[in-house]
């Protein structure tokens, strides 16, 4: 069990949280809450590592005393070519979220989707707007069922070979461009998975719209969501649901 002091001892298990500004995230700091609470001999150490040196980090872990690692959403493509082992979604979307080290080997899975998944459903939303053709749309789109989806992008041929990537037959594929005029108030949630550097083309959005963007990066839909008055949802403002589901999952294989 975890003393009261926080000291970490040859028996805890050590996981990192990786990202560009790791240490001003709140993320290992709640985990690290709940680790204690529950009485987990597991601590997770905020890493910033700068893109420079994330193969050096991600590659050593395997000879470390660190178990694993969250991966910030800055880096979730980056580490695909470093794993080991890897379930389906993480090879087919071309991301990976979070780290286990099993004896010499690296293993990649993904947790982010699954908690907006479940974040949508206790929302009660049926239609999703999605735009951007990215890793992420890759993810949510093999977690999409029971989900009315409508999809976005400005390139329709990308996206064309995006819905076959997915398996998606009849697709709803929309144009999405800067000097269009676009209402997305008929549907339930928006999620912005594109590198739009404006989002200026979206006259109304729907109640709730969400990105993966950190505070730490621009979000385009941040700004308009602004513009607009509506309510947008960060990376940040899920890391509650993100740390208890990466508590569920690191817990469940810390052995």
């Amino acid at each position: 069990m975890m003393n009261n002091a926080n000291q970490i001892s040859k028996q805890t298990k050590l996981f990192g949280f990786i990202g560009e500004y790791a240490g001003v995230s709140r993320f290992s700091a709640v985990i690290n809450k709940k680790f204690k609470e529950n009485g987990d001999d597991v601590m997770m150490i905020p890493m910033n590592i700068r893109a420079d040196d994330l193969y050096f980090t991600i590659s050593n872990m395997k000879e470390s005393h660190v178990n694993g690692a969250v991966i910030s959403n800055e880096y979730v493509t980056e580490v695909l070519d470093l794993l080991d082992n890897a379930n389906s979604m993480v090879k087919r979307s071309g991301m990976c979220d979070i780290v286990y080290k099993e004896g010499k080997t690296l293993r990649g899975d993904i947790f982010s989707m699954r908690v907006l998944t479940e974040r949508l459903k206790d929302l009660r939303a049926s239609k999703v707007a999605i735009i951007g053709v990215n890793h992420y749309a890759k993810a949510f789109s093999f977690l999409a069922c029971g989900f009315n989806v409508s999809y976005f992008n400005d390139n329709l041929e990308e996206l064309m070979a995006f819905t076959k990537e997915v398996d998606l037959q009849d697709a709803d594929m929309n144009r999405l461009a800067h000097e269009m005029s676009v209402d997305f108030s008929s549907f339930d949630v928006l999620l912005d998975f594109s590198n739009f550097d404006s989002l200026s083309m979206i006259a109304k959005l729907p109640p709730v719209s969400f990105d993966m963007k950190n505070k730490k990066q621009f979000s385009a839909l941040s700004k308009r969501a602004d513009e607009l008055n509506a309510t947008y949802v960060s990376y940040d403002d899920m890391i509650d649901s993100f740390v208890a589901k990466a508590y569920i999952e690191i817990v469940k294989n810390k052995t």
